[in-house]
């Protein structure tokens, strides 16, 4: 590691847990983002600022601005670039060393198939339960760990489906494909600021214990945010043998 990389990461190195290898672990380590607007933007940040070594973005979406009051990764300026564009501009600002490759396209199947198996994590930053569907499908076909959030309103959640582990849930396990589920837009609803910064901030957080092997994650576990109360409840989750999706992994001993 050269020295301007000591001292840039210097205080994640002093943490005994992280060190340098773990630091090595991350600068050496590829996040795929999905999602470039309010949950994406802390997250790209972050991982940028901790200097991932390779971080790719997808989004097909451009900077507006209604976006701009939570959306911290964009600028007025910006306003009517791609978001991937814009969100990579400002991580090149804070940390140019490392590696930033970006998609102007929805994240379909087949751009998932291609990029998921390149990845050591992918952080699912999207805000609709067919990109979510989507993403989870090639993460466990590929066997790569998803750091899934959401958030509307003043409500959130976060957590970490790792296929990789036999007892792990994938986000169907929670939230089967076919059930039904109201489809929530903030476009539509609203949502809190700080929210969206809470939840993606904790996606990063655990997109970089993932990538420096320290932890555990929250893998089997769903983080709520109730932004109104300021409170955070743990729920415990649970495989579903029968999932559509990951049903056939080997059965939990």
């Amino acid at each position: 590691m050269e020295d301007q990389d000591l001292l840039r990461y210097s205080r994640h190195i002093l943490l005994e847990e992280f060190g340098i290898d773990g630091q090595a672990r991350v600068s050496a380590g590829h996040a795929l983002v999905i999602g470039a607007g309010g949950l994406g933007s802390p997250v790209a940040l972050y991982l940028a600022a901790a200097g991932v070594g390779r971080i790719t973005l997808v989004d097909d979406d451009e900077v507006d601005l209604t976006n701009l009051q939570r959306q911290i990764a964009h600028t007025t300026a910006r306003v009517g670039e791609a978001k991937v564009a814009s969100a990579a501009a400002a991580m090149r600002d804070i940390n140019p060393e490392i590696r930033i490759d970006i998609h102007v396209q929805r994240a379909d199947s087949a751009l998932l198939d291609a990029l998921v198996p390149t990845a050591d994590v992918v952080v699912d930053c999207s805000d609709n339960f067919a990109t979510r569907h989507a993403v989870n499908r090639a993460c466990v076909a590929h066997g790569t760990p998803l750091v899934a959030g959401a958030a509307i309103r003043f409500d959130g959640q976060l957590s970490v489906y790792d296929t990789r582990d036999p007892a792990s849930p994938c986000y169907a396990c929670l939230f089967p494909p076919d059930a039904d589920f109201e489809e929530t837009r903030c476009a539509v609803l609203g949502v809190f600021a700080p929210v969206v910064g809470t939840i993606g901030t904790l996606e990063a957080s655990e997109a970089l214990k993932l990538l420096a092997g320290i932890g555990p994650s929250l893998a089997g576990s769903l983080l709520m945010f109730d932004g109104r109360r300021s409170a955070f409840d743990t729920l415990r989750v649970a495989r579903d043998p029968a999932c559509s999706v990951c049903g056939h992994r080997a059965a939990v001993a």
